[in-house]
């Protein structure tokens, strides 16, 4: 007998399994839709592997020896097994019971994270999610381990060898309380822009940012006077001052005390993207998630 499961052919076991079964050669060619020929090639390579006849012939036919016989459950055991292990993974979001990780900026957070909760409490109840801050230096690494599913990003700061999708492109707003002075206007100059007192934020604690590099590019400037490290806070600051702030439009408010006063400058947009290791690239249940992130994506509004 050989010992060295390298040595054996996985088909050979099938035919092992019919022959049992059929207790003929040509019965078990026809099942496995082979020659009588072919099979009876296997037979002897299975005798071969098992140092064993296997089949005796007697005046009733083919007639298992007690290896044969001995071989019979284990056989049919491992095709079972191996069926089970090639069958397609199959996903049900109603009944899937998962955590799913990720890691998000405040403003993905908001922007995406929130109407993602809300589409899977109605089609998938059952799946738990965990959001994590953005941490770009062990990004890939806890994505390659497994410790993180999915992350809230831009392309700019996506690893190469990560896998990487376009959610949405973003553009800047300009926010303040409904009865700011200048909330009524229909337009609002770039004078009168750099008059006001800003908010900005900044995770490094900084008084610049995009809106000031298009200004520079105008050779203006503008008065920032709060460095946040949150979005989430603007709009309390906003409503308690008359300061003004530059934020993506999907960290206004729907339906709040907030006004949207039209920009006098062009402000670059942003691309939030989402980015997977190859780990997850072709699980069931990774990719009804994140196509459901593309779906949220593309018909939410502004939230928070």
């Amino acid at each position: 007998m050989k010992n060295d499961i390298r040595a054996l052919d996985l088909n050979l076991l099938k035919a092992l399994d019919a022959l049992l079964d059929e207790g003929s050669v040509t019965r078990a060619a026809q099942r496995l839709s082979l020659t009588q020929p072919a099979v009876s090639g296997m037979l002897t390579r299975l005798r071969d592997y098992f140092g064993d006849p296997l089949f005796v012939r007697t005046s009733h036919g083919m007639v298992p020896t007690l290896r044969a016989s001995e071989l019979s459950v284990p056989v049919k055991q491992i095709l079972t097994d191996i069926a089970i292990l090639l069958k397609p993974m199959q996903f049900d979001p109603m009944t899937a019971e998962l955590t799913y990780t990720l890691v998000a900026t405040d403003y993905a957070l908001k922007a995406v994270v929130v109407p993602l909760i809300a589409a899977l409490k109605q089609h998938a109840p059952r799946i738990r999610i965990a959001v994590r801050s953005v941490d770009s230096e062990r990004m890939y690494q806890q994505l390659s381990r497994g410790e993180v599913d999915l992350a809230l990003v831009t392309p700019q700061t996506t690893p190469d060898d990560l896998h990487g999708r376009a959610l949405y492109q973003e553009e800047y707003v300009c926010v303040a309380r409904c009865h700011h002075p200048l909330a009524a206007a229909s337009e609002m100059t770039l004078e009168q822009f750099c008059e006001q007192e800003h908010i900005l934020v900044s995770t490094e604690g900084r008084f610049m940012g995009v809106t000031d590099e298009a200004l520079a590019e105008l050779s203006l400037t503008r008065r920032v006077g709060v460095s946040v490290n949150s979005f989430l806070v603007i709009p309390d600051i906003l409503r308690s001052t008359d300061m003004i702030a530059v934020v993506p439009s999907r960290m206004v408010p729907v339906d709040s005390d907030l006004a949207i006063i039209p920009l006098p400058l062009n402000v670059p947009r942003f691309t939030k993207s989402m980015a997977w290791h190859e780990r997850t690239h072709r699980d069931p249940a990774h990719q009804w998630i994140r196509a459901l992130c593309v779906e949220i994506s593309q018909h939410s509004a502004a939230v928070i």
